[in-house]
């Protein structure tokens, strides 16, 4: 007899934006030393490593922003519908216009 079965432990997902971005902040240190070991003047392996992490910085900040529009999607589907305008009940303002109870108007 086999004892009582466990599920396999979940890993969490890997979080590749920071991936992403550690190599390119590796890539802007690595860079201009090739570019220097193969000649190009240290001023413009300079200006190379500062256009490299520029374009991390925004990399980083647009991927940011894409885990927050998702993970604010997904708590969205998550979350269930409220109706058209996100009320419930029957609030004051639903519906014609009311006059009090069931006397008839003249």
């Amino acid at each position: 007899m086999s004892g009582p079965r466990t599920t396999p432990p979940q890993r969490p997902a890997p979080d590749t934006a920071s991936d992403v971005v550690r190599w390119a902040a590796f890539s802007c240190v690595l860079v201009p030393v090739v570019l220097v070991w193969y000649g190009t003047s240290p001023a413009g392996a300079i200006s190379t490593a500062l256009g490299l992490a520029t374009i991390t910085w925004v990399c980083r900040l647009l991927l940011r922003e894409s885990e927050r529009h998702a993970a604010r999607l997904a708590a969205e589907e998550r979350a269930p519908h409220r109706g058209r305008h996100g009320r419930t009940g029957t609030g004051a303002h639903r519906g014609g216009r009311r006059n009090g109870g069931n006397t008839p108007v003249d």
